[in-house]
Order: C-alpha cells, then structure tokens, then sequence
C-alpha cells in the first residue's frame, strides 16, 4: 500500500513510517524541516497548498496519515495566526487533496478537544476546548468530516518513546533525564490523563490503515493516571529515585495557555474494536525500558 505520512519526523509520525516499512508498504515520509529516517523523504509545507498539491500528484497515495501539527500549546496561545494557518488551514490543504486523489485519510487529533472537567472522554462526548490549541485542532476535525470521503479521526493523548525527534524530547526522556541528574523538578498533580507510548499508537494506526477503520477512535493508553502517578510510574520502572520530584498544583504552573484538568480517554471503542489493543501503563513503560536499552 502506498502511504504519505505529514509530519513523519515527530515521535510519532517516525515511529508510524518505521513500521509500516517493515510490513511492508511503501511510506512516503513528509516533513517541512527536521530529517526523517524512514521511508522516501518528501520535503514540503502543509500550509502551501500548492505544495501538498504538488506532492500528492507526485505520489498518488492510498493512504495518507495526517499528523503534522503545532503542538506547543503555548505558542499557539501566543501565535495564534501560525496556529490556525498550520492547524487548520494546513488541515484543508491535505483534506481537500486526499479527497482529490481518493486517498483514506487518517487525521491525529488530541485529547485537548475537551474541556477537561469530566474526563475519560468517549468519541460521542461534546468537545469544547479551553485553549487555541485545542480550538484549531477541533475546526480541523470539522473540515476532515466536512471534505474528507473516507476517513478516520484519531485522538491520541501525551504521546512519548524512547529516542527525542523534531528536535525536541517529551515527557517521559525530559523526567529520566531530570531524575538521573537529581534535578529539582515540579509535576503537577492535579492533571489527568491517558499517556500514550508511540509504538502502541503506531502499531493501533496501522491496523486502522490496513483495515479502513472509519469515524472516531480514542487510540490511547488505556490508563488514566494524573501527571505526578505517571512520574511516579517513570521513576519505578527505570528504578530512579523520586526525593527530587515536587508536586505542585496547575494553579502554581506559569502556563501561558490553560490546560483541562482531566482530558484523559476512554479507549474502550478501540479496545472492542481493534485487535492491537490499547496498552496499561506498567506494560507501556516496560516496552519503552527495552527500546531504550535496544542497541541502535
């Protein structure tokens, strides 16, 4: 099958093109700056419309997995033009080219759709973000419902692995990095959520890919734990010690954009649905513990 993956240099999207190559399709990796490793590399702006365009001429994808985002949720608070510009519009672009080509698109979303109150969110529940992040990410789910011929949203949540991409770490490196350097550090305990292990979501997307799963899907863990149990979780399992964790609450937190207390999901629909299961948290950090220690 072929399959153009955007954003194919994060965590994630890297993760989704190794895999796919190993079972054997052919991935076309898109990025805008940072190298990707696997597949054919594709350079291209999703915000250009002529651009991603021209790209999917040049490969006429069966399937293309959209995940190219800006996440920094501050900066998209601060920089709400590039927000919606690489969010939203840059949704339409690959939307209305998918279309064009007949291609199946898969659309990552976040769990930061939702408000946060209730928390373990199903795909039926009402979004209604609290921040500009989530806001551009929910329009862009409405211009994939609205454009899109076949497709599937993914919501995802906390995503993190065993090796940084983009240029950047996530959650899970930054506090082993902290910990092993017996750094003081403030983890918020009152933020709930549904921490995701890379592999898992990539090895969910590709059942999705090869079965044309339609509609909505919370791929996620499938534990809802608040952010200092899941620090807590981290220390164990690489057996470091917690005495520099600081738990402190979201209100003492200098975020520029709020955060939903509890945006974790329910990933009940995926666990009936797909036979790669979404994965608890001990068995999640124990896979992430022998990816690190895997040689290269």
């Amino acid at each position: 099958m072929k399959l153009l993956i955007t954003g194919a240099s994060g965590l994630y999207g890297s993760k989704l093109a190794e895999l796919s190559q190993k079972n054997g399709h052919k991935v076309y990796a898109g990025y805008s700056k940072n190298k990707v490793y696997y597949g054919n590399p594709v350079q291209f702006d999703i915000a250009e419309k002529s651009q991603v365009d021209a790209v999917f001429k040049q490969v006429s994808p069966e399937v293309v997995v959209h995940a190219a985002t800006l996440t920094d949720v501050d900066k998209c608070e601060t920089s709400k033009e590039l927000a919606w510009k690489i969010n939203v519009e840059g949704t339409r672009n690959v939307a209305e080219a998918a279309k064009a080509s007949k291609a199946f698109l898969i659309y990552i979303s976040t769990d930061y759709v939702f408000n946060g109150e209730k928390g373990h969110y199903k795909e039926t529940d009402k979004p209604n973000p609290v921040n500009y992040y989530g806001h551009t990410k929910l329009k862009a789910e409405e211009l994939v419902q609205a454009i899109a011929k076949k497709y599937c949203i993914a919501r995802t949540c906390v995503i993190y692995g065993a090796s940084p991409a983009s240029g950047k770490t996530n959650f899970a490196l930054w506090l082993i990095g902290k910990l092993k350097n017996k750094e003081q550090t403030k983890i918020v305990t009152d933020q709930w959520i549904s921490p995701t292990l890379n592999t898992s979501l990539a090895e969910m997307t590709l059942e999705t890919i090869e079965r044309k799963l339609t509609g909505i899907y919370h791929l996620a863990g499938a534990t809802r734990l608040s952010r200092l149990e899941l620090a807590t979780q981290i220390a164990q399992t690489f057996n470091l010690e917690t005495k520099t964790i600081q738990p402190v609450a979201s209100s003492q937190m200098t975020w520029t954009a709020k955060r939903p207390k509890d945006s974790s999901l329910d990933t009940s629909k995926a666990q009936q649905t797909l036979k790669t299961k979404p994965i608890q948290i001990k068995e999640a950090l124990q896979r992430l513990k022998a990816e690190m220690e895997k040689p290269s």
